[in-house]
């Protein structure tokens, strides 16, 4: 299949100096899979960058978690594309469903985003997902999809677009969409990617699944045909982040 598995441990607003050097030391003493096996991005909130990147091994990549819309200027509390780009940050992860509930980024705002960044050269963790209400309603696809298509309405690649699903009512819940579940999901996206796209784009692009992974249940939701990776919350301010990091090892046979 030739899809590198992918793990991405996205911090959230979390973390103290004390603390980030701590998680950093944790990560370049873990024993992960070579880079040929996995690619490893981790996200700490915009303070902490700068020490992150220079203190972590080169295998540990590092993203932002969000970035503005357009050329920066007068817009105060933002970061821009032009931004990360100049201080040589690779990836930024945009449309986590926290952004879309709690600062109502619409899916066009997340196009736009997504487009923006790629227009710049960033790489782009682009998140979908469906609430539990939406889930109860039977329709998952049908939301997971419309903010899909708003993302591939306003890029012409999606070469440096991992697509992460993120169902809401997994995120710190506790709640873990089943292997099923996701692989279910993951295989529609898939589908929908080479109906509405290419069958190249569906092919090569990485999906990757987010919701309370840890290290107890990362290799059986990583052993999915269609899950090639994952985005990870609470579990990656922990040690157990190696251990989902070493779940690629089961793609690595197959």
């Amino acid at each position: 299949m030739g899809r590198k598995f992918f793990v991405g441990g996205n911090w959230k607003c979390n973390g103290t100096t004390e603390e980030v050097k701590k998680i950093v030391s944790t990560l370049n003493d873990g024993q992960v899979p070579s880079a040929d096996v996995v690619e490893i991005v981790v996200s700490p909130p915009f303070v902490f960058i700068p020490s992150v990147k220079s203190e972590l091994k080169p295998q540990f990549q590092v993203a932002a978690q969000n970035c503005w819309v357009k050329k920066g200027g007068a817009f105060t509390g933002e970061i821009s594309a032009e931004m990360l780009v100049n201080m040589g940050i690779p990836w930024v992860i945009i449309g986590h469903s926290e952004r879309r509930a709690l600062l109502s980024e619409t899916n066009e705002f997340v196009g736009d985003k997504v487009a923006y960044a790629l227009s710049q050269g960033l790489k782009v963790i682009a998140c979908v997902g469906e609430t539990l209400e939406e889930r109860e309603a039977g329709t998952t696809m049908k939301v997971v999809a419309a903010q899909t298509k708003a993302i591939a309405d306003k890029i012409s690649s999606w070469d440096n677009v991992v697509l992460a699903y993120e169902p809401v009512w997994a995120i710190g819940t506790g709640k873990v969409a089943s292997p099923a579940q996701a692989q279910e999901v993951h295989a529609d996206l898939r589908k929908w990617l080479e109906t509405n796209t290419k069958a190249e784009v569906a092919a090569s692009t990485r999906i990757i699944y987010g919701g309370s992974v840890n290290g107890s249940n990362c290799k059986e939701l990583g052993g999915q045909q269609d899950v090639d990776g994952f985005l990870v919350g609470g579990a990656s301010l922990k040690p157990e982040f190696i251990d989902i990091i070493k779940a690629a090892e089961v793609k690595k046979s197959a």
